[in-house]
């Protein structure tokens, strides 16, 4: 979009939290009349109300007024539904409707890399940062990460790199996004009560990462994804691919213990397996992915092999917290998704005391039961969902519910004993009890540090 033609038009931001505010301001420093609307009261948002009056951007919070449908523009933030009311609304009355990351890629110089997927976004995302800024490349790191794209993209050239994590909601209201580089790590079940329980609905979400890449741009996927080969067939862009599984003429795969590259006729051995310091299989794929953005935008393998070597994952991702009687206890919060949970019990060989359950998003847990079964010696069900979890295994293992998370971790360092683990990886999102993951990710850590 030719960003000139904003001056004076009136946009209506739905959402006045970090995204919101974020792109209300680069909006309005380009001439929009922008208006901030939030169904949430005054007291839940007093940061960003301060901000937007500095900014003497007008706003109404504690409902969606009239006065949000008197706009040419709407954008909305990662966290309003597709199907809610003021979104239908608009839609209705023909106003054109995107998502803050549609509206940062306007203003950005330089190329885009997009890192969407079921699992893994925030690592890979996060991992893909630091290998650019080991070589000393300038870039920044943003989206659904925790940095809104609007925040930062002004202070982009067109040499630089803007590296975000995508999320589906986000990529449901794009329309001309086109990065350079997209990443598809996977598709499994998430989100199914946003998409109305169905896998094709969810994976059309994913796939609009690649919906404007043409030509030279590219696309890295998962090969040995059923349901990425599936939709990457629809793509019109160069696409490469990365497995664990096979050989590959051009990808990331592995090769007698070493991860392998080969881009455009030049293989390139990266690094053995085993010196990465992320452990498990989910995270080869991640990093095999974080590796071909990283050559793709002109890193050296030296480089990388020292970022692998040295790179220890993000917190609230299997984060070892504390060794207690000899009992480990990690923190997987950010699991908020069945396949996350399947994917963290392999990382590990000792029994296993796991924290389940939070806000259900359509789970089925059918996926766990053997894993459970052969691993996990207790369940902690926790939150909304702790019935459900009670219901789906129980007679596969010892079943205990607590009505917060203090009782939680009582519960956990009575049910393990010495050489076990003690898992938070609750498959569920937390807005039960918590405001986001990070937040009962740290609840869970600071109750852990008090044994």
């Amino acid at each position: 979009m030719d960003i000139n033609l904003l001056h004076n038009k009136k946009v209506s931001v739905i959402g006045a939290v970090r995204s919101g505010v974020a792109v209300a301001k680069l909006l309005q420093s380009h001439g929009a009349k922008t208006f901030v609307s939030d169904s949430a009261e005054a007291e839940k948002l007093q940061s960003s109300l301060r901000d937007l009056r500095s900014e003497k951007i007008e706003y109404e919070v504690g409902r969606h007024s009239d006065r949000v449908y008197e706009c040419a523009l709407m954008v909305i933030s990662p966290g309003v539904p597709s199907h809610a009311p003021v979104v239908l609304e608009a839609q209705k009355r023909n106003i054109k409707v995107v998502s803050e990351l549609e509206v940062g890629s306007w203003f950005c110089r330089a190329p885009m890399v997009a890192i969407t997927g079921s699992n893994g976004k925030t690592t890979t995302t996060t991992l893909t940062g630091r290998i650019l800024s080991d070589a000393a490349k300038k870039h920044v790191v943003a989206g659904n990460i925790g940095t809104a794209f609007s925040s930062v993209v002004l202070e982009l050239a067109e040499t630089d790199a803007a590296v975000l994590e995508v999320s589906s909601f986000q990529l449901d209201f794009i329309d001309t996004f086109r990065p350079k580089i997209s990443v598809l790590l996977n598709i499994t079940p998430d989100h199914m009560d946003r998409y109305d329980r169905s896998m094709e609905k969810y994976a059309a979400s994913k796939a609009r990462v690649f919906k404007n890449q043409r030509d030279d741009d590219v696309l890295l996927y998962n090969i040995d994804d059923a349901w990425t080969n599936k939709i990457v067939l629809n793509a019109f862009c160069r696409t490469i691919g990365f497995s664990v599984r096979q050989k590959l003429a051009e990808g990331a795969f592995v090769e007698d213990g070493n991860l392998v590259t080969s881009i455009g006729g030049t293989r390139t051995e990266i690094i053995e397996i085993g010196r990465i310091f992320i452990k498990g299989v989910h995270n080869l794929y991640n990093s095999m992915a974080a590796v071909l953005v990283g050559q793709l935008l002109g890193v050296g393998a030296s480089h990388i092999q020292s970022t692998l070597k040295t790179f220890e994952g993000v917190e609230h991702r299997l984060e070892f917290v504390r060794r207690i009687n000899d009992v480990n206890y990690y923190n997987d919060s950010k699991a908020t998704n069945v396949d996350s949970v399947w994917f963290a019990l392999q990382s590990f060989k000792e029994p296993i005391v796991l924290f389940l359950g939070g806000r259900d998003k359509g789970n089925d847990y059918s996926r766990l039961t053997d894993l459970v079964r052969k691993q996990v010696k207790a369940i902690v069900a926790i939150g909304e969902s702790a019935n459900l979890v009670e219901q789906s295994f129980k007679g596969v293992a010892v079943i205990k519910k607590a009505s917060s998370m203090e009782e939680a971790v009582d519960l956990g360092r009575f049910l393990a004993q010495p050489g076990d683990v003690v898992l938070l990886s609750p498959a569920c999102a937390s807005f039960d009890w918590f405001k986001n993951y990070e937040h009962r990710g740290e609840v869970f850590k600071q109750l852990v540090n008090k044994l």
